[in-house]
């Protein structure tokens, strides 16, 4: 048994640290080692376990039902919200989509009845026939500002939901309401909401947003899978924060992440709904069979405990007060992030943070792809974005309570990397290589054509990643999505596969 879990120690010498504040995507770290231990064992404890069927391990329904709770109240769903623990972010989405879809189908489930405050009883069936319900033969679309999560798309591939993208307020980020109204029409059966979005970290309009679907009979949803766990216990300790949750009449349903800001193990997130109704077509059941019925609440059949059973020990570790303290940490030192990063020479940071999500921009002298290099080099995780339509590409920085007290240290970092970016210059793509990746159509290319590119792209080798990615992402950056698309798509082909 050493050897393995040496083996495993070995494989994990190359894997970016997930804790120490350093690794500013993909992770969040709560800096209490305590809470880190009771998750260990809390997963240890019910790996074995099986929430497909709830009546098998009741133990996994209490836990659920007791963190959909804490959710509900959290995000002031009064007595009648009800929700699900999901696998992640994405997956809770996923549900948000393919719920909405169904309920148009099917006409049950519509918010008419259902997106007044809480405060308020609800939860009747409709008895009119949902505005979002698609024309016969249509396909149903959803509404959704440019900045959404990719995971909405993710959806839309999956279960046939037409994404209707409208630009957002090119100064401050944020949905234009107006914009997201004039493009609804009888086939919506959903307008999406973020809070905060990823790229920026900005709080979309939601009492604007979830209005306009309200009057149109639509579902709104609101993505706060990093915020939802953060602005409530900010709102607590007395900071202003935008109105985003179920106190907006029209908000009918939220996804907040567990393995974010409530610095739970990974694999936790929940999808709420403001009634038992609106949830109700998220369920699927099959009795047309030899075996058992099949009777799901997410995605998944099998569907470990782990994760749950991780989640929930803590969050009860943790608590209200415990939460409060780490939100007020982790946005305190955001700010000043953002503060001491517009100070610095050649970076400007896109938008004041709402919550922990910090987003620069350099100017000429550099690209933000050598400055994330270079900060690798010097310890820290920061994660290049691309260029979006007119918008040049951009660092995301996640700010997390074990990161705040490193501001200083990250800064100085950010500053040397900025200033060896700027001695570097930019990357250099040939002008004829560029002008022939935005001519490329990737439904043409085969395999070998698609080797050659990776190999220009410095991609060839699948079992060796390129010490530094500069290079990768500044090809990358001059290619249309499509092709991007395409290209990494074929990586990621190549990458998993056995050895």
């Amino acid at each position: 048994m050493s050897d393995v879990l040496a083996r495993l120690k070995a494989l994990q010498e190359g894997d970016l640290p997930t804790h120490g504040g350093s690794t500013l995507a993909y992770v969040y770290d709560s800096g209490l080692a305590e809470a880190d231990e009771i998750g260990r064992q809390a997963l240890a404890l019910y790996g074995a376990t099986n929430g497909l069927d709830p009546t098998v391990f009741p133990s996994l329904r209490t836990l659920e039902n007791d963190l959909v709770g804490w959710a509900a109240r959290l995000l002031q769903g009064g007595s009648g919200a009800v929700g699900t623990v999901t696998s992640g972010g994405t997956e809770s989405i996923l549900l948000a989509v393919q719920t909405a879809r169904d309920a148009a189908r099917s006409g049950a489930g519509t918010p008419s009845a259902d997106t007044r405050s809480p405060s308020v009883s609800a939860g009747s069936p409709s008895s009119r026939p949902p505005t979002s319900a698609p024309p016969s033969g249509g396909s149903p679309s959803m509404v959704l500002p440019a900045t959404a999560h990719a995971a909405f798309f993710k959806a839309a591939h999956y279960f046939g939901v037409r994404p209707v993208v409208v630009d957002v307020d090119p100064v401050t980020f944020k949905a234009r309401p107006e914009a997201l109204a004039a493009a609804c029409d009888d086939s919506t059966v959903l307008v999406v909401a973020s809070a905060p979005s990823y790229a920026h970290g900005v709080v979309d309009p939601v009492p604007e947003i979830a209005a306009l679907a309200a009057e149109r009979g639509i579902r709104c949803h609101v993505d706060a899978c990093i915020g939802g766990w953060v602005l409530p216990y900010l709102r607590a300790d007395g900071i202003r924060v935008p109105d985003f949750d179920f106190a907006v009449p029209g908000v009918t349903s939220i996804s907040v992440d567990l393995h974010k800001y409530a610095y739970t193990p990974k694999g936790a997130s929940i999808l709420l709904h403001r009634s038992a109704e609106l949830r109700r077509p998220q369920f699927f059941a099959h009795a047309d069979w030899p075996g058992y019925t099949m009777l799901n609440s997410t995605t998944q059949s099998t569907k470990s405990g782990a994760p749950l059973a991780a989640a929930w020990a803590v969050v009860q570790h943790i608590g209200d007060a415990g939460y409060q303290r780490l939100a007020r940490i982790a946005y305190d030192g955001a700010v000043r992030l953002a503060d001491m990063a517009d100070e610095v020479d050649g970076l400007t940071v896109l938008a004041p943070p709402a919550t922990t999500l910090v987003a620069l921009r350099s100017d000429e002298r550099a690209d933000v792809f050598t400055i994330a290099d270079e900060m690798a080099a010097l310890g820290w995780f920061v994660q290049p974005q691309l260029s979006f339509r007119d918008q040049p590409p951009s660092l995301h920085l996640t700010v997390s309570a074990a990161t705040a007290d490193r501001i200083d240290e990250l800064i100085a970092a950010l500053r040397t990397a900025v200033q060896k970016a700027q001695v570097a210059g930019p990357v250099q793509v040939a002008p004829e290589l560029a002008a022939a990746a935005g001519g490329l159509d990737p439904a043409t290319l085969d395999d070998a054509a698609f080797d050659g590119l990776l190999a220009l792209a410095g991609l060839g080798d699948a079992g060796a990643l390129p010490e530094r990615m500069a290079p990768v992402n500044a090809l990358l950056n001059v290619a249309p999505p499509r092709l991007r698309e395409a290209l990494l798509i074929a990586f990621l082909d190549r990458l998993m596969r056995p050895t």
